[in-house]
């Protein structure tokens, strides 16, 4: 099973993940909630998970620009 981590925002991989088995504790998916979940995890037919995040450029944008999270794509 593999994992990258994208940006919501701007679809930046920010990293990956390639082991044969990786728990789901161990990546911390546990602590979410079903609703978090299905807004920041997908599970793609080959095995594979997405995880949708934000990174560093985009959070900063963010902090800095409240005003940007109004629109649908605000970093794109």
């Amino acid at each position: 099973m593999g994992v990258k981590y994208f940006c919501r925002h701007c679809q930046t991989l920010i990293g990956e993940l390639e082991q044969q088995y990786i728990s789901e504790e161990l990546l911390g998916f546990h602590f979410l909630t079903p609703e978090e979940r299905r807004d920041i995890i997908s599970y793609n037919p080959n095995g594979d998970v997405t995880v949708k995040v934000v990174c560093d450029y985009c959070k900063e944008a963010l902090d800095s620009n409240p005003e940007l999270s109004l629109l649908t794509s605000p970093l794109q």
